[in-house]
């Protein structure tokens, strides 16, 4: 996809901006994990896209960089949509979006809970839906869910799952 947005964001991040599509007359800009806070940013002060709609991840397990990060902006200002594809390998860090849209801190706690991202700069990156001796990260789709419950029942619990 080439339009103007799309072109002030390859002339302000060149080679962090790695493909650029449009879905659904969406556009879509897939971009460098360690770019990512600098082009939230960017996004949110420059192209006005002042509300993070929505923050989370997709496991590809096949693939080398195995998570996508998503994050879905709108703008008030220009009534439009842009979503940002971040290719995240395992292990691999980000920065956190919390100093750029304080909603992210609570999105963010969530990915790290479910996926096991961690996000570089966040203020309280702990888990956010299961307890804090979980293990493992059950949206990754290698997770053993039944193993865990199990495991996990019988030692906070004290009584053999039901599953």
């Amino acid at each position: 996809m080439d339009n103007e947005l799309t072109r002030r964001y390859r002339e302000h991040f060149g080679a962090a901006i790695l493909d650029a599509l449009e879905d659904r007359k969406q556009a879509i800009l897939v971009v460098a994990a360690a770019e990512l806070a600098d082009i939230a940013r960017y996004s949110r002060d420059e192209e006005k896209f002042n509300l993070l709609e929505d923050f989370t991840a997709v496991d590809w397990p096949r693939r080398e960089k195995r998570f996508d990060l998503v994050a879905q902006l709108f703008s008030f200002t220009h009534n439009t949509r842009l979503r940002l594809k971040v290719p995240i390998a395992d292990g691999e860090e980000t920065g956190s979006l919390s100093s750029v849209w304080p909603a992210a801190n609570w999105l963010e706690r969530e990915i790290f809970d479910l996926f096991g991202i961690v996000f570089r700069g966040h203020p309280n990156l702990k888990r956010i839906l299961l307890p804090d001796t979980w293990q493992g990260h059950p949206l990754r789709k290698d997770y053993e869910i039944l193993r865990q419950d199990t495991t996990w029942v019988r030692e906070n619990l004290g009584i053999e799952s039901g599953q």
